[in-house]
C-alpha cells in the first residue's frame, strides 16, 4: 500500500500560448483570414497583442518570448517533410469542420502545408503555416459528432 499523498492540482484556469512574430499587424491579418478576431494591442508602436476565437486566445509578441523562423519550403508532414527543421511553435487546434476551414484557407491565400487527410490515429487533420514558421495542426476526430 502506498503512503504517498496524491499530487495536488495547480488549479489552471486558462492557458494562453505566446507566439514570437516578426510583424504584429501582418500576424493579426493572417489570423483574421483564418477567422480569428483581434484582441488587444499594446505599445507604441504595438509590439504585443492578441487574437481570439471564442474564448480561446493567443498572444503575439514581436521579437521575443519564444522561437520563430522562416517557413521551410517542404510540407510539414509526410513524404518530403523534415519536422526537425521546423523552427516555429506547433499547436494543435480542434475545429468542427476541417474541410470548410481548408476551403477558407485556399480562398484567403493561406499556405496549407499538409492537406486534409484522414490519419491512422483517428483524426482528419490539415496543417497551415504562419509566415513566421508556426505550424497549426487543425484536426477533428473522424467519428466525432458536433
Amino acid at each position: 500500500m502506498s503512503t504517498q499523498k496524491p499530487a495536488t492540482s495547480m488549479g489552471v484556469r486558462h492557458v494562453t500560448p505566446i507566439l514570437n512574430v516578426s510583424d504584429l499587424g501582418q500576424s493579426m491579418a493572417w489570423f483574421e483570414a483564418l477567422g480569428w478576431t483581434r484582441g488587444f494591442e499594446w505599445g507604441e508602436p504595438p509590439t504585443f497583442g492578441s487574437v481570439r476565437d471564442g474564448h480561446f486566445e493567443l498572444f503575439l509578441c514581436v521579437g521575443g518570448q519564444g522561437g520563430r523562423g522562416p517557413a521551410p519550403p517542404a510540407p510539414s508532414f509526410g513524404q518530403g517533410s523534415d519536422e526537425a527543421a521546423e523552427t516555429g511553435t506547433w499547436m494543435s487546434v480542434w475545429v468542427h469542420d476541417v474541410d470548410a476551414l481548408h476551403r477558407r484557407c485556399l480562398e484567403q491565400g493561406i499556405a496549407v502545408s499538409w492537406p486534409p487527410t484522414d490519419m491512422p490515429w483517428g483524426v482528419r487533420e490539415m496543417h497551415v503555416r504562419h509566415p513566421d514558421g508556426h505550424v497549426f495542426r487543425i484536426s477533428k476526430g473522424i467519428n466525432e459528432q458536433d
